[in-house]
């Protein structure tokens, strides 16, 4: 009979085999506990944290074409510039806080992989009230360009995680409708932004242009959402990515006691734990299957930008180049302003029964028809229901791209893999706007839709011959 010491030993490249199998089982079967819970106060009080912190990202990004008029009118800024790059216009504004996204994605995309979404998320939300808080009180276009560079930064970064973050804590069951109820939320920023407008920026309130309130108010309410983020745990799935496998079945097992309790009955079994990527890098997102992903998303960024942001930060200024008042035109805009939520809302009941990426192709050329149509019309009901649509239109292709990109990387690169593709949306928004403030000077209004409706003919190429299907799957077998 053989002696232990004499059978034969498992040599040490098997050892780490069988620990690398072992910790990507426990790893797989966190993502399956996760993916099993019934959707309960419990989540959905965790969409609602994570979706008030996207209200503020938004009210911040979108009050950029609802305060246009305002600071033109403070002589701070001009409608147009002689040149093309000139950065004391309207689309100098636009191109810094896009400049400082760009960054903040495409730089700074990493930090949430690395420290965790719940530190990132926090951090990063402080970051932009400051720089926001800052710019208010700026009065010649150099520092409030460059304190809007700043604040973007802050801006890009947590727009990254707070999709990150959510993607993660959903069940796949209702991954869709989790993002549809976030932007629901996150949209209603742009009826307020524009109400508060209408109010503040025709007008000086105790000595302070109105424009600076409208600033000041969207980041002092933030400030709010930094103190409730204390409820939020932190990413049991990113935990478990660490090799933190223990502090990641801590924070499930508390949910997990919680959702039992307001579902009433024992939880449903986990369903088969998907096989999870181990180790991933930067690198990883050039070879299959992300490297196709990852062109696709490039280019979807770039021209989706030009007709998202074409819209929703000109159209007060295009309507006055139509003729409107500056009043009239903040009054159209506010109306328009109150379907953002409206898009996402009506999503909430398509999130989770039709493929994303066919949502995102009916809806771009929706946009397309509906915007050249906006640049002939001038009757007020025309120019409303035209602008509604539009607003409906690009905020479902928004939901559903926020939950779209998130699907397709795998847990150990998401956040930076998002944030490189995602970047290239603020970098197209940078040129564009200069391009879309030239093509108003040179073609007019009806010029600045024809080069949107183009955009998002390539959008529709991009989504439609090269996006995976990934209805109703577990991220895991998305991205392995």
């Amino acid at each position: 009979m053989a002696s232990l010491e004499s059978a034969p030993q498992p040599r040490a490249n098997d050892r780490a085999s069988t620990a690398q199998t072992i910790a990507g089982a426990d790893k797989g079967a966190i993502s399956a506990r996760l993916d099993r819970l019934p959707a309960t106060g419990a989540i959905w009080k965790l969409v609602l944290l994570l979706s008030l912190g996207f209200f503020f990202e938004l009210y911040d990004l979108l009050y950029t074409g609802y305060v246009a008029p305002g600071l033109v009118r403070s002589g701070i800024l001009t409608p147009t510039t002689p040149g093309l790059f000139g950065t004391s216009g309207i689309a100098g504004f636009i191109a810094a806080l896009f400049s400082g996204l760009f960054l903040g994605t495409i730089a700074c995309g990493f930090l949430a992989d690395r420290f965790g979404r719940r530190a990132i998320f926090t951090w990063s939300m402080l970051w932009y009230v400051v720089a926001n808080t800052i710019m208010a009180f700026q009065d010649t276009s150099s520092g409030l360009n460059f304190w809007r560079f700043v604040s973007g930064m802050g801006i890009g970064v947590e727009l990254v995680t707070i999709g990150t973050y959510l993607s993660e804590l959903a069940p796949k069951h209702l991954r869709g409708r989790a993002f549809a109820v976030c932007q629901t939320i996150g949209f209603t920023a742009v009826p307020v932004a524009a109400y508060l407008s209408y109010l503040f920026v025709p007008r000086s309130v105790y000595g302070l242009d109105g424009w600076r309130w409208v600033v000041l108010l969207g980041g002092v309410s933030a400030l709010f959402v930094w103190y409730f983020r204390r409820n939020l745990p932190e990413s049991p799935r990113w935990l478990a990515g660490q090799g933190r496998v223990d502090e990641a079945d801590a924070v499930l097992a508390r949910l997990e006691a919680l959702v039992e309790r307001q579902y009433g009955r024992a939880l449903p079994a986990p369903g088969p734990a998907d096989p999870v990527t181990q180790k991933s890098g930067f690198a990883d997102m050039w070879k299959p299957p992300y490297r196709k992903r990852t062109i696709m998303l490039v280019l979807f960024h770039i021209f989706q930008t030009i007709g998202f942001f074409g819209f929703a930060n000109w159209v007060p200024t295009l309507l006055v180049k139509q003729g409107v008042t500056v009043t009239s035109s903040l009054l159209y805009t506010t109306v328009i302003g109150l379907a953002a939520p409206l898009g996402p809302l009506l999503g909430y009941f398509i999130a989770d029964r039709f493929e994303r990426k066919h949502v995102i192709v009916f809806m771009a050329a929706v946009n397309i028809v509906a915007g050249l149509m906006f640049s002939q019309v001038r009757a007020a009901g025309a120019i409303v229901a035209l602008g509604v649509l539009l607003t409906l239109a690009g905020n479902i292709i928004s939901f559903t791209y926020h939950t779209y990109q998130q699907e397709l990387y795998p847990t150990a690169i998401r956040a930076r893999a998002v944030g490189f593709v995602y970047s290239w949306s603020r970098l197209s928004a940078v040129f564009s706007s200069f391009v879309i403030a030239f093509t108003l000077r040179e073609f007019g209004v009806a010029g600045v839709f024809v080069f949107i409706a183009g955009a998002m003919s390539l959008v529709i190429v991009a989504i439609g011959f090269m996006g995976p299907r990934t209805l109703g799957k577990s991220l895991e077998s998305i991205s392995h």
